[in-house]
């Protein structure tokens, strides 16, 4: 996941930044596996309420 950000953006400005974005894309990642609505859940975890893909 680093190296896709990295090709496409030059490189993180912080390690934090790297983390967050590892974090991120696997949530998507776990979420597309599961075939469930990305914007949905991504909307439900900004939100305070979480979905959790491989629950349901």
């Amino acid at each position: 996941m680093t190296k896709v950000k990295q090709k496409v953006s030059g490189t993180f400005r912080s390690s934090s930044g790297s983390k967050f974005f590892a974090r991120i894309r696997g949530y998507i990642s776990t979420v597309r596996k599961h075939s469930k609505n990305t914007i949905e859940c991504l909307e439900s975890a900004f939100t305070g309420k979480p979905i959790d893909p491989t629950l349901t």
